[in-house]
């Protein structure tokens, strides 16, 4: 009977619990839904109080404002609570499917609602604290301070100058956007982190100063990226290009900025960048680096600034700090090869600071000879020049066209600090078949433009003359090592031009080598027969040692077609030369052969020959070149002047004539000498060949009173040299009546003309001779005067010589109006020699602009410099006699001159 009792009781309590846990459960279910609801709700109103503090906090961030941090704290937080009510409705909707197909007992069900609305609630609570800490949250922090960023760099030198350059630019006004250029490795990116912490140190104008190092594939968003971290500025990976230049065009345009963009390669266009032009009235400044001249223009640079190699003081100085031994470098043994060293680097910083640091720790002189002879053979295997090259190999890469590269890679085949001849490096392209000559298209001015491309790229310099292009040595030794295929077949080269040989290299070494350039070295004999069926260019020119080429010299070389023998002491040709069937290019200039083979038919591809200055060239057989139907260049400016047919030996031979050359239909280039005044006429005769009749020399052509330059078909108007020489009679040329005669003459040359009283029969114009360069003029002493020279445009040469009645150059009355009128505008060197009535070089109120070098010998009437009487930033170098020096007239001081005169001998 208790049994019974307290089961029943049991069961009418677990009812009783079951009936007031369904009540609490209905009330539950209804407080969950009413708290979702509101969960929703306020988590809904956050989201836009956080959105619009976000705009706010955007807004400052435009303004240069910092955020603050009570508001970065406020964002986290309502992070979190989105966080919490993303995993509260997710529970919510898995509780709901859980319900409907019951899995779970009501107990479970009752008591998962229960805890899930205490964690609304508890949420809700939280979401509602921070909607009332947003009233009270400040976003503007205050301007951001950090206007600039000091970059850590190592101690350079010889910046000096430079810098001071730059500083004085980032001062005006006038000039926004500034270009730095120059080779890999000069120093640009240094120099940019110089002048950026001598801005942090001594205090700048800027409101931020922001540094980008460039990047070569994304150029405008690397700059984006960079100003945005600046600024301070945020934005989310799928925001377009556009959006971030609003946002920085904003943040900007208000703001005095300096940007410095490091190695630029690509054109960058700064509208869409939004950064904003710098201007006069924005003040701001855009400077940046490149490799490219032509990248500065093409980026709008009112100034372009080239980074120079160090000069010697400074790169020794570099060097000795690498190698970090000053005692070492000090000592008579090694400091010769340690200066080897560094001319081999040519002043470039970073093969300096390479080659210091390889050289730190060789201490005997054994270790630094072996350094020079690998520098001087092979400059790739020394340590760390690889990486040298490897920077050249951006601005290699970077070349439009492997046309360009091909033709940069040809430069290299000349000696170190060379400067070479750009007509003869065209002339050489055209040979290799790497340009097409066009009678449409003037392939010199192509070669110009494409030597203008390699300067752009700074892997070619200007020569010696303008006329002129050379190589950096270091570019010189890159060139060579990629085109050795990186150094990996070395023998498919064999340069060694101006290393002092005596002998030839052996033959082997010549079999399986492309290119073949042995040129001024004291190279006396060559291999009897080398096999060289894959060589292409051979260079053996001003080996004055050579006097004879063997005779089966060329009967292994297939596919020749470059050979120059240029100034050798060679006296014939071999008949082996008719094996050479794929030849274009022979020069034989300056050599001293007497009779050309007539061999020379059988070199049908020939398109270039060469003789001028071959003055023993006696014989030049018709066979010979009439059968050289693709001729286009024939040059016999000083040399052969047979042109009446004559015979020589027991064999009747016709020499060649002006009707034969005729005959040449793609003749385009023809250099003449003319020894009397019979053949003179006779090639007035040939109308045909005045169109390419480019270099003239006549010489003895007695009776001779005028030269009628007029009686030229086309008024010598393609003439660029002219030699006059030992025509006694000849009183002055007869030009023709065009405005702009001879505008192509680049070289006038006359020489004893005992007779010429003046040069030119009618005046000169501004249009006339507008492209001469050289004018020599000597034993010419009749001549009064040359008063025709001094406003010629592109002159840079004057030589007079011996000529006894010559008074001036020029004089106040040839134009006493014109107070501006500019003279010699371009002139570089003036040498007046054995010129007794000489009185006067230049009016006084006139100046030099670029004169180089001034030679004054035996002038005994000169009493004055041209240059005392005026202020010049640049004053040339004087060469002169000591006594004369000595006795220029007292009151015209020449003590604070800043020129110290080399004297010469009597």
């Amino acid at each position: 009977m208790d049994c019974i009792s307290s089961l029943l009781v049991g069961v009418a309590q677990v009812l009783c619990e079951y009936m007031n846990m369904a009540e609490r459960r209905a009330g539950h279910k209804t407080d969950l839904k009413q708290a979702i609801s509101d969960l929703e709700t306020a988590t809904g109103e956050l989201k836009a109080i956080r959105d619009d503090l976000n705009l706010r906090i955007q807004r400052d961030n435009l303004e240069g404002r910092s955020c603050t941090n009570r508001a970065r704290e406020w964002l986290g937080a309502v992070q979190a609570a989105e966080a919490k009510t993303e995993s509260i409705l997710a529970r919510n909707m898995r509780r709901e499917q859980r319900k409907r197909v019951r899995r779970r007992c009501l107990s479970c069900l009752g008591c998962a609602e229960y805890k899930l609305s205490k964690k609304v609630l508890g949420t809700l609570k939280s979401i509602n604290e921070l909607r009332q800490r947003s009233e009270d949250i400040e976003t503007d922090g205050g301007l951001i301070q950090e206007t600039c960023m000091e970059i850590p760099m190592k101690t350079v030198v010889g910046n000096t100058t430079m810098m001071e350059q730059v500083l004085e630019l980032l001062s005006e006004e006038e000039r926004g956007t500034i270009g730095v250029y120059g080779p890999g490795g000069v120093g640009k990116t240094a120099l940019m982190k110089s002048i950026n912490n001598e801005l942090i140190t001594k205090g700048h104008q800027y409101d931020v100063l922001i540094w980008v190092t460039m990047s070569r594939e994304f150029g405008e968003c690397t700059i984006q990226q960079a100003v945005g971290e600046r600024l301070g500025l945020s934005w989310d990976d799928k925001e377009t290009g556009e959006g971030r230049a609003f946002k920085i065009y904003r943040a900007l345009k208000q703001k005095r900025f300096l940007l410095l963009l490091d190695d630029v390669w690509e054109e960058i266009d700064l509208d869409k960048t939004g950064v904003p032009r710098p201007d006069r009235e924005n003040k701001c400044k855009v400077m940046f680096t490149t490799r490219s001249v032509a990248l500065c223009s093409n980026m709008g640079a009112e100034c372009k600034l080239r980074v120079e190699f160090l000069e010697k003081q400074y790169a020794w100085e570099l060097f000795c700090d690498k190698v970090g031994r000053r005692d070492l470098l000090e000592s008579p043994l090694i400091r010769r090869h340690a200066e080897i060293i560094v001319s081999k680097c040519g002043g470039l910083p970073l093969a300096l600071i390479t080659l210091g640091g390889a050289m730190a720790h060789r201490e005997t002189e054994e270790e630094w000879i072996h350094a020079c002879e690998v520098l001087n053979r092979f400059p790739a295997a020394m340590k760390g020049m690889d990486y040298v090259f490897a920077h050249l190999k951006f601005s290699y890469d970077n070349l439009e066209s492997d046309l360009l590269r091909t033709c940069f890679l040809y430069c290299a085949l000349f000696p170190e600090e060379h400067s070479i001849e750009i007509e003869q490096l065209v002339e050489y392209w055209l040979g290799e078949g790497f340009l097409i000559s066009s009678h449409g298209v003037n392939t010199l001015y192509n070669g110009y433009f494409l030597i203008g491309d390699l300067k752009a790229a700074c892997l070619l310099e200007t020569g010696d003359e303008k006329t002129q292009v050379k190589m950096h040595n270091v570019v010189r030794s890159f060139a060579l090592w990629m085109a050795s295929e990186q150094g990996t077949y070395k023998e498919l080269i064999l340069i060694e031009p101006s290393m002092g040989l005596t002998e030839a290299p052996k033959t082997e070494n010549w079999q399986q080598a492309l290119v073949i350039s042995l040129m001024d070295n004291r190279i006396k004999t060559l291999p009897e027969k080398p096999i060289c069926l894959n060589l292409t260019t051979l260079l053996l020119q001003q080996n004055i040692s050579l006097k004879k080429i063997p005779t089966s010299f060329f009967m292994h070389m297939p596919v020749l077609r470059v050979l120059d023998l240029s100034f050798t002491s060679i006296t014939e040709i071999p008949l082996s030369i008719k094996y050479l069937v794929e030849l274009y290019h022979l020069a034989l200039s300056g050599t001293k052969i007497s009779v050309l083979p007539q061999e020379l038919r059988y070199l049908r591809n020939l398109k270039h020959l060469d003789l001028q200055r071959t003055q023993f060239l006696q014989t030049i057989p018709r066979d010979a070149i009439c059968w050289l139907s693709k001729l286009e260049v024939l040059n016999l400016y000083y040399s052969y002047a047979g042109w009446e047919l004559q015979s020589y030996g027991e064999d009747e031979v016709e020499e060649l004539g002006f009707a034969d050359l005729e005959h040449l239909e793609n003749l385009t280039t023809l250099g003449i000498t003319v020894l009397s005044l019979e053949s003179l006429r006779t090639l007035y005769e040939f109308d045909a060949l005045h169109k390419c009749l480019q270099h003239l020399h006549v010489e003895e052509c007695n009776d001779l009173l005028y030269f009628d330059l007029s009686s030229l078909s086309n008024h010598g108007r393609n003439l660029r040299r002219l030699s006059i020489k030992s025509c006694h009679d000849l009183e002055c040329l007869v030009t023709p009546t065009d405005v702009d005669w001879l505008p192509s003459l680049e070289v006038l040359t006359l020489h004893s003309l005992q007779k010429l009283s003046r040069v030119w029969g009618n005046s000169v114009s501004q249009e006339c001779l507008r492209n001469i360069r050289c004018i020599n003029i000597s034993h010419c002493h009749k001549l009064k005067n040359v008063s025709w020279v001094p406003q010629l445009p592109k002159l840079e040469t004057i030589d007079l010589f011996d000529c006894r009645e010559l008074e001036e150059l020029t004089s106040d009355h040839e134009s006493p109006s014109i107070e501006d009128l500019v003279l010699f505008p371009g002139l570089k060197t003036l040498s007046i020699r054995d010129l007794p009535e000489l009185s006067s070089i230049l009016p006084s109120r006139f100046s030099f602009k670029k004169l180089e070098t001034l030679v004054i010998i035996n002038c005994p009437k000169v009493k004055k410099l041209p240059f005392q009487e005026r202020v010049q930033p640049n004053l040339p170098a004087v060469y002169c006699d000591k006594k004369w020096w000595e006795a220029l007239e007292e009151d015209q001081p020449i003590t604070e001159l800043c020129c110290s005169p080399r004297f010469v001998p009597n």
